[in-house]
């Protein structure tokens, strides 16, 4: 399906995906769930609508779509490759693996880039990794971020996955900020929080974009409110 841009301000910027069967790559903001992104999206279009792999409220980027019969590929997305550039800050740890959680220790000794970059090293093609606590892994049929929401202790076994490549793109301490590509199944916030545990000052994320997924780029995206043709 090819979206069209219809001229002026209407608010029925996607009107072509009305009763369509296509896909809709969305820029999501800060501060939206994925789930909250369908429902305003089926709400304005009368659509069926369903995503294809959930960003976290605190990450921004692209978020894919899809309408109407293609719901029903959305294990295809899935298993995509993936990338992302994440803020970290170091010496702070939180049950949520982000800077939204609890916090459970802060440490301040100070970490120079070549202790930084000698850990980033070990981080490279296959490796275990434990999703988050509070994620949306399933556990006998519930979601972890369900259970650790009530303090029940969860025990979420690791997951190979793939990082295919980890590049340091700024280092002013206690902030640095990475660019990634990684495997399907790969969790960002597992990596701040790995790095920070073999540093033994501890880190969690501050900012997150996904710029990919598989050959979809969030340069092609569109913005939620271009998209809704208002404000959320």
């Amino acid at each position: 399906m090819r979206l069209v841009s219809l001229d002026g301000p209407t608010p029925s910027f996607f009107v072509i995906l009305m009763g369509m069967n296509g896909i809709l790559l969305v820029d999501k903001p800060k501060g939206l769930t994925s789930s909250r992104v369908v429902g305003l999206i089926r709400r304005q279009f009368k659509v069926k609508v369903g995503h294809t792999g959930t960003l976290d409220p605190i990450a921004t980027g692209l978020l894919i779509i899809l309408t109407g019969k293609r719901t029903k590929e959305a294990s295809l997305f899935l298993q995509l490759d993936k990338a992302y550039e994440v803020k970290i800050i170091l010496g702070l740890e939180t049950d949520t693996f982000d800077s939204e959680g609890r916090v459970l220790r802060q440490s301040d000794r100070q970490i120079t880039r070549e202790e930084l970059e000698r850990v980033l090293s070990e981080f490279h093609g296959d490796i275990w990794q434990v999703p988050p606590p509070f994620s949306a892994k399933k556990l006998e049929g519930r979601k972890a971020y369900e259970l650790a929401r009530k303090g029940v202790s969860v025990h979420i076994p690791p997951k190979k996955v793939s990082i295919y490549s980890l590049e340091l793109r700024a280092f002013q301490f206690p902030y640095f900020t990475l660019s990634c590509d990684v495997s399907s199944g790969f969790y960002v916030r597992s990596l701040a929080h790995d790095i920070g545990q073999r540093l033994a000052v501890g880190a969690t994320v501050v900012e997150v974009r996904r710029t990919r997924v598989g050959p979809h780029l969030v340069g092609q995206a569109k913005s939620l409110e271009e998209i809704l043709g208002h404000k959320v």
